[in-house]
């Protein structure tokens, strides 16, 4: 059987609009994700380990207060993720998606299981491997998680005591 040239060219562009039919629907029926970071799911219970793991010795010690100042620290960490410039949040979503997924957990920081069951020490153990790690890479993933952490917990000025710190200059305010 042949095929004319007519024939090729309307079957050519009937499967064009059907492509495009299916694209359009298919946008429709899931948007794209909002630009800027985004924490959810198992890279949030990273940050939820995280978090304590940097600032163990200066939480409070008591279990509710100590449950509130972590989740506090891990929402103005979100906010502080999120004043950054785009180009920045995409490589903290990077690595946040790296220690979302198990392989990569596994691989990057030995830690077997999700990061709800991890411990604070085997936390702590994998966060000193990154601050000591041979790779640049690693030790650069190590300070920006430790930076944002310290820099989220200071930023709350019921923190400022602890350092000695008396806050800005009151002529300054």
């Amino acid at each position: 059987m042949e095929t004319s040239r007519r024939s090729f060219l309307k079957a050519g562009a009937l499967a064009a609009l059907v492509l495009a039919a299916g694209g359009g629907i298919y946008r429709y029926a899931n948007p794209p994700p909002p630009k800027g970071f985004v924490l959810d799911g198992e890279a949030r219970a990273a940050m939820q380990a995280i978090v304590p793991a940097i600032l163990a010795g200066v939480l409070p010690t008591e279990a509710s207060a100590r449950k509130q100042a972590i989740a506090a620290t891990a929402e103005r960490l979100n906010q502080t993720i999120l004043g950054l410039p785009l180009a920045t949040q995409q490589e903290v979503q990077d690595l946040f998606g790296l220690l979302a997924l198990g392989p990569a957990r596994r691989l990057l920081t030995g830690i077997p299981h999700g990061w709800s069951e991890a411990t604070g020490a085997e936390v702590a153990n994998w966060l000193q491997d990154w601050r000591t790690h041979r790779l640049a890479l690693l030790r650069t993933a190590y300070q920006a998680l430790h930076d944002l952490v310290l820099g989220s917990w200071y930023s709350d000025p019921a923190n400022w005591a602890a350092i000695g710190y008396p806050g800005p200059l009151k002529e300054l305010a």
